[in-house]
C-alpha cells in the first residue's frame, strides 16, 4: 500500500529550514547561507522510503513584508501550511520566541494543522536546561504533536524526525517519481546555486537585492564528452551594486562563477561552461512585472 505525506517546513529566517530539507532528502536541493531571506521560492524535496513518499515543502522564512517581493514570500508561507498532512515549526533554541512563531502558530490553529515542533541548534546551548522554559512557552500556545530538540548541523536527534512524520502519511499513489529528490528543474537549481555564491561572497544588504535568471542552457559534445553552456544573468538594483558584484577587474564575479560552476558540475554530472552577466533593474523588489517575469518568488 503506497502512502504520501506532505510536510510544510516553516519558521523564522535562518532557523535552519533549508539545511533540514537537504538533510531529510539526502541531497542539496535548497541553498544555504547565514543570511535571512535565502529561500524565496517554495521548494519541494522528495524522499521515497519503501511504500511512503515524503514531500517536504521548504518555505521562505516568515518576515515582515517591506517590499513586493517580501509580500510574495509571506503569501507563499501562508499558502504552504494549508492542506498539508503535517507541518514542522522550526525554531532556534538559542533565541526567544518571536512574533514570527506566534503568527505561524495562529495560522496552524486556523487550519487545524498537526505540527511537529523542532527546536534546532541545541548544540549551541551551554546549559540544556534552558530548553525547558522555552518548550513550556511553546506548549502553552499550541498542542504540538511532538516536540523534538535537535541539531541539524551535529545530527543530534535528527533520526527521530521521520518516524514522527510517518504517522501522518495517507494512503494514495506517489505524486512524484520515486527516484527524484525535487520537482524543481535543473535551470532553477543552477540559478539558486549562483545566488547562493553571491550570498556567500557579498555582505550586508546587496545580496538581498539580487536575483539570478538562466537565459541559456545548451548541451554540446566535445571530444566525446558532454558540456553544458549556461548563460546566467545576475539582476541587481543599482549601478553601484553592479560594480561591487563585478569587483575590481572582474575578480568578484569570477570568484562567484568559479564557486558556482563547481557545484553546478556536481549537480549535473558533467563539465559546465558558465558565463555570468550583470544587469541593473532599479528597485526590482518592488516591481511586480520583474518579479513575475523572472519567477523570482511564487505564491
Amino acid at each position: 500500500m503506497t502512502k504520501n505525506a506532505f510536510i510544510a517546513i516553516t519558521g523564522r529566517p535562518n532557523a535552519g529550514k533549508s539545511s533540514l530539507t537537504n538533510l531529510l532528502v539526502g541531497e542539496k536541493i535548497s541553498i544555504v547561507s547565514e543570511k535571512p531571506q535565502t529561500t524565496r521560492n517554495r521548494i519541494n524535496g522528495v524522499l521515497t522510503k519503501g511504500e511512503t513518499q515524503f514531500v517536504f515543502i521548504d518555505t521562505p522564512g516568515m518576515l515582515k513584508a517591506k517590499t513586493k517581493l517580501a509580500e510574495h514570500m509571506v503569501k507563499s508561507v501562508r499558502s504552504s501550511v494549508e492542506d498539508v498532512d503535517v507541518a514542522i515549526l522550526m525554531a532556534d533554541a538559542t533565541r526567544k520566541m518571536s512574533g514570527v512563531e506566534q503568527e505561524l502558530i495562529r495560522s496552524f490553529a486556523q487550519n487545524g494543522t498537526e505540527v511537529v515542533l523542532l527546536l534546532n541548534k541545541i548544540d549551541l546551548l551551554k546549559n540544556k536546561e534552558d530548553l525547558l522554559p522555552l518548550i513550556a512557552q511553546y506548549n502553552e500556545l499550541y498542542d504540538f504533536a511532538e516536540v523534538i530538540p535537535i541539531s541539524v548541523k551535529r545530527r543530534i536527534n535528527t533520526d527521530r524526525i521521520l518516524p514522527a512524520l510517518k504517522k501522518y502519511a495517507v494512503e494514495g499513489e506517489h505524486f512524484f517519481p520515486d527516484d527524484i529528490a525535487t520537482d524543481r528543474t535543473e535551470r532553477f537549481l543552477c540559478a539558486e546555486i549562483v545566488r547562493e555564491k553571491i550570498l556567500w561572497t557579498m555582505q550586508q544588504e546587496i545580496p538581498h537585492g539580487t536575483a539570478v535568471d538562466i537565459e541559456s542552457f545548451k548541451t554540446r559534445a566535445k571530444n566525446g564528452a558532454e558540456i553544458i553552456d549556461i548563460g546566467a544573468v545576475i539582476i541587481c538594483e543599482k549601478n553601484s551594486h553592479k560594480g561591487m558584484i563585478i569587483g575590481k577587474g572582474g575578480e568578484r564575479l569570477k570568484e562567484i562563477g568559479t564557486m558556482a560552476r563547481k557545484d553546478i558540475e556536481e549537480l549535473l554530472g558533467c563539465k559546465v561552461n558558465l558565463q555570468l552577466f550583470v544587469k541593473v533593474k532599479e528597485d526590482w523588489r518592488n516591481r511586480e512585472n520583474v518579479i513575475t517575469e523572472y519567477n523570482i518568488a511564487d505564491e
